[in-house]
């Protein structure tokens, strides 16, 4: 059974290490030493880690978007 705060076992859950809440933020970035410039890795937030996951890619220079999971998936239907 899933706590309220847990994510139900069919949705997609938080990058954030031990976190099992739904995900509703993406985290788009590359690192510039390994990726072309148009490639796009993703991370997934919940609201709690949505800032801390995005300070630690900023900090290295790999984040380059941040937007709504719904958004990520209607303007990329076959990287969702």
């Amino acid at each position: 059974m899933n706590s309220p705060d847990s994510a139900p076992e069919s949705s997609v859950i938080c990058s954030a290490k031990g976190c099992r809440a739904a995900a509703v933020w993406v985290l788009a970035w590359n690192n510039p030493k390994l990726h072309t410039p148009e490639r796009r890795k993703t991370w997934l937030a919940c609201e709690e880690h949505r800032e801390h996951l995005s300070n630690f890619l900023a900090l290295r220079g790999f984040l380059k978007d941040v937007v709504t999971l719904e958004e990520w998936e209607r303007t990329h239907p076959s990287e969702g």
